[in-house]
């Protein structure tokens, strides 16, 4: 072996012992912050969850949901696609939550001439009569839920006192525009009725 190379290869044994990281010994620093931080996180859930149920409470005075009838009649149109929530009509961030009517779920909705069916697996259906619908149109977000511009089905019902916004989104977004005509339709023909 030449010099050079004795050289090298000690210099290369020198530099490897020298690249050994430093051992962890505060493992029970660590040990606190990643408790500290569930603790944290846990919290944060909690008092999400306390604000829903808040919310709730003040909303305690929505009358109950009409039940779905056992005969709606004949469907004039159907859609499939999920329900994004409701709101306070004109108040896109007011959220309502009473009566799981804040739960976002799959949705079926069969409109008749009895009124708006609403089927949701997993949540409460509900039912609004002809009489309660105020009109539908066309909307780009509701509570929570932003889409593109056209992109949800909003449905605008009168339930005890309130006006109410139901967002609903096709599986086929090219179903919503006829699911507003006939919807405001439906609605001036029962207004022009009274």
């Amino acid at each position: 072996m030449t010099p050079a190379t004795q050289l090298a290869v000690s210099l290369a044994t020198g530099l490897a012992d020298e690249k050994k990281s430093a051992a962890v010994t505060d493992w029970a620093a660590r040990a606190g912050w990643l408790v500290g931080l569930a603790l944290f996180v846990a919290l944060v859930y909690w008092l999400m969850r306390e604000g829903w149920k808040w919310r709730g409470t003040l909303q305690s005075d929505l009358p109950e949901l009409p039940e779905v009838p056992q005969d709606p009649g004949p469907a004039i149109l159907t859609m499939s696609g999920r329900y994004h929530g409701s709101t306070t009509a004109g108040q896109w961030l007011d959220r309502i939550v009473a009566h799981g009517l804040g739960s976002r779920s799959r949705a079926e909705l069969t409109l008749t001439d009895a009124g708006l069916v609403v089927e949701r697996p997993g949540a409460c259906d509900f039912f609004v009569p002809v009489e309660a619908l105020r009109g539908a149109r066309l909307d780009k977000g509701i509570a929570g839920k932003v889409l593109t511009e056209g992109g949800l089905l909003v449905v605008t019902w009168a339930h005890g006192e309130k006006l109410i916004d139901s967002g609903f989104r096709s599986e086929h977004a090219a179903e919503h525009t006829t699911w507003v005509e006939i919807l405001n339709q439906m609605t001036n023909h029962t207004e022009g009725a009274r």
